[in-house]
């Protein structure tokens, strides 16, 4: 069955595309898009486990978007084949239009980490981080694993050395690894933003500001420190 839910106007469409192309510049992968009660929540990879005896966290981006309809629907997506509707979309509208409906490509195949699922409630704050802060963080990461990893450089050297540098905790906060300053960095979360909330539920750390949230699970190691 093709899904399909309408977004409230052309700048939603816009915004949604600009978000895709985000992701697709760090993961070209799957993406998770859930509609429920007049929302749609749309997660994407930025650092996942390549298996079981990885111990690197699961790092996501949610954002959610108003729905003039009420679908509901649970699809995993390949996020080319959305950006390829969205495109389309987008040059055949007009800004000031109404709501636009949005046709989803046929579902992609189902990847490990869409098959866990962030909790929707009892988040509880545990502080609070400086964009800049996390900006400064997710740099420095970006430039040690571009110095680390040479031209022609084998995909289990890149995976390793990625896990390595964005695995590590920010300053301060222990359960909130770099490659999560990364994500809210690629994905357009801190433009504008001061501080940045840091909420927890159970083996999950969430870091949350007007443009979005960063989801981060911690592996079962992690969990034991």
């Amino acid at each position: 069955m093709t899904h399909s839910f309408t977004l409230v106007d052309a700048l939603a469409l816009r915004d949604l595309q600009v978000y895709f192309a985000r992701a697709a510049r760090i993961e070209n992968g799957g993406a998770r898009l859930v509609a429920a009660s007049g929302v749609l929540a749309v997660y994407v990879p930025v650092l996942t486990p390549a298996g079981i005896l990885d111990t690197s966290p699961t790092v996501l981006g949610l954002r959610t978007f108003g729905l003039f309809d009420t679908s509901d629907f649970d699809e995993v997506v390949d996020v080319r084949a959305i950006l390829e509707r969205l495109a389309h979309l987008v040059s055949t509208i007009a800004d000031d239009g109404g709501a636009v409906t949005v046709e989803l490509p046929a579902a992609g195949t189902a990847i490990m980490w869409t098959s866990i699922s962030p909790p929707r409630g009892g988040w509880a704050p545990i502080g609070s981080a400086s964009a800049a802060d996390l900006e400064a963080v997710a740099k420095a990461g970006i430039d040690e694993v571009a110095a680390a990893i040479p031209a022609g450089t084998g995909e289990q050297i890149v995976h390793r050395v990625r896990s390595e540098v964005w695995g590590r905790p920010v300053n301060g906060f222990e359960h909130v690894p770099a490659g999560a300053a990364f994500a809210a960095l690629s994905l357009g979360f801190l433009g504008g933003a001061g501080d940045v909330a840091i909420l927890e539920a159970g083996s999950w750390t969430r870091l949350s500001t007007d443009r979005g949230h960063v989801l981060v699970k911690r592996r079962a190691s992690a969990l034991a420190r």
